[in-house]
């Protein structure tokens, strides 16, 4: 009896803790930032003294967690106004200043210790934002796109668009779109400036992945949200509705009567913040820190309704009147320590790899809700009516082949409706692709058939 009761204590210390920390966050300067990309073996070390773990998609990062891409992974870094960091294999960045000013303005200051990273900043106005790579230090003071590469004893910055000024020992340097500056770090960071870009292997990649944001977050209407990050891939895995008697929500493609928003994730204990429900969906960013979810009758099923105030460890449930959601259970933090807490599938990565060799079926069924689907299928609204009608669609992934064994120069996959012609599908992003649900032809996919939530959220 002692031990449940002590077992039973420390649970409720552990959520009062956490909620503590809700309030503490809000008060505070302290920002969070968001893994929106996860391709391969990811690490993150949170600053706790326990150095890397594997890191997931849409874990929170704020002020001193380091990233580690590995040779055969990427990942993408999202920032509240939608400015992106795109992190190559072999790369380590560290996030040495996640803060707020008093008057609003955000200041952040990230450091390249080793790789290459791309950066998209879109400049917002107050903001200060900072990158360093070994002793040189670049203040970025309006929109620009540019690539940081560091290794060893030379670094170079090269500016697709925009102006950049970099300080370091031998002097400030300005370097304009279209120039490359190079960096001797061994002499005190003697520099030159050339009047071109050479390509990157990695720079196909990079565009394509600020193509798809920008494509997506073309079709936001202005809604009760203070910031943009996770917009866009709400535009591509779902669809905006008017409800009656609430008016706009959001409701995610594939997903079925059976599905519910907490099915597929994890809790996790932030000693700093108490404990995140981490979404294993692609979108699963903004509708779990802004807003409400609402079950809503009539076959429509689970929808968020959009809100403006954010939330640190869950969105609230709002069950309207004469509706309640059908074997859900009560989305909160587990009850006693844990440091991962799996519910349903658990933490994923985004995308995989698609390996040169035969097409692969990827079989999506009820309560996927685009966890195995990747970024920059240009028709998934049609893909999800064929869903709706039929119960579930078979997709074709296949890659060119290609003899190149470098992650970043891998062929963009092509995606299709089984039996039709894989131009009508368009083609994924680079490197991205089938989810871990996929199969050859030869082996059927496994089930990805909807679960119950009552028991696992308990």
């Amino acid at each position: 009896m002692n031990r449940v009761m002590g077992t039973a204590l420390l649970g409720l210390m552990a959520l009062i803790c956490g909620l503590s920390a809700v309030s503490a966050l809000a008060d505070s300067q302290a920002r969070i930032v968001r893994l929106s990309d996860v391709q391969g073996s990811v690490q993150i070390d949170q600053a706790t003294g326990q150095g890397y773990e594997r890191a997931f998609l849409n874990l929170p990062v704020h002020q001193g967690m380091r990233l580690r891409t590995t040779t055969d992974s990427r990942a993408e870094v999202e920032f509240e106004d939608g400015s992106l960091i795109h992190l190559t294999p072999d790369t380590v960045l560290q996030f040495t200043d996640l803060s707020l000013r008093d008057s609003g303005g955000k200041v952040s200051t990230v450091a390249v210790q080793h790789g290459q990273a791309y950066f998209d900043f879109h400049g917002q106005k107050d903001d200060e934002f900072t990158v360093t790579f070994g002793p040189e230090k670049a203040k970025l003071t309006g929109p620009t796109h540019f690539r940081v590469s560091l290794k060893d004893t030379s670094a170079s910055l090269a500016v697709f668009n925009g102006v950049i000024q970099v300080q370091g020992p031998a002097g400030e340097v300005e370097i304009a779109k279209k120039q490359t500056a190079t960096f001797d770090l061994a002499q005190n960071g003697q520099f030159e400036l050339a009047r071109n870009i050479e390509k990157d292997p990695s720079d196909a990649w990079d565009e394509q992945q600020i193509e798809y944001h920008e494509r997506y977050l073309a079709k936001s209407s202005q809604g009760p949200y203070p910031y943009t990050y996770g917009l866009s891939d709400l535009n591509y895995y779902g669809a905006f509705l008017d409800l009656a008697g609430y008016g706009s929500c959001w409701q995610p493609y594939f997903t079925g009567l059976g599905w519910d928003p907490f099915m597929d994730g994890a809790w996790m204990w932030d000693p700093n913040f108490g404990y995140w429900w981490v979404s294993a969906y692609p979108w699963g960013w903004m509708p779990y820190h802004y807003g409400s979810w609402m079950y809503a009758g009539g076959g429509t099923g689970w929808c968020w309704l959009p809100g403006d105030t954010w939330v640190n460890y869950y969105v609230p449930v709002f069950r309207p009147p004469l509706f309640h959601p059908p074997r859900f259970g009560p989305h909160r933090p587990p009850l006693g320590s844990g440091h991962v807490v799996p519910v349903g599938h658990g933490l994923t990565t985004s995308t995989l790899q698609t390996k040169n060799g035969p097409p692969s079926l990827l079989v999506v069924q009820p309560g996927d809700a685009g966890l195995s689907i990747p970024r920059g299928v240009r028709n998934l609204k049609e893909i999800n009516r064929e869903f709706a009608q039929m119960g579930q669609v078979t997709l074709r992934v296949s890659a060119p082949r290609s003899s190149s064994a470098n992650l970043a120069a891998m062929p963009m996959p092509r995606v299709s409706l089984a039996g039709s012609p894989a131009s009508s599908m368009g083609h994924a992003g680079p490197g991205s692709s089938m989810s871990a649900h996929a199969s050859t032809p030869a082996a059927p996919a496994p089930s990805l058939s909807a679960q119950t939530s009552s028991g696992s959220h308990k």
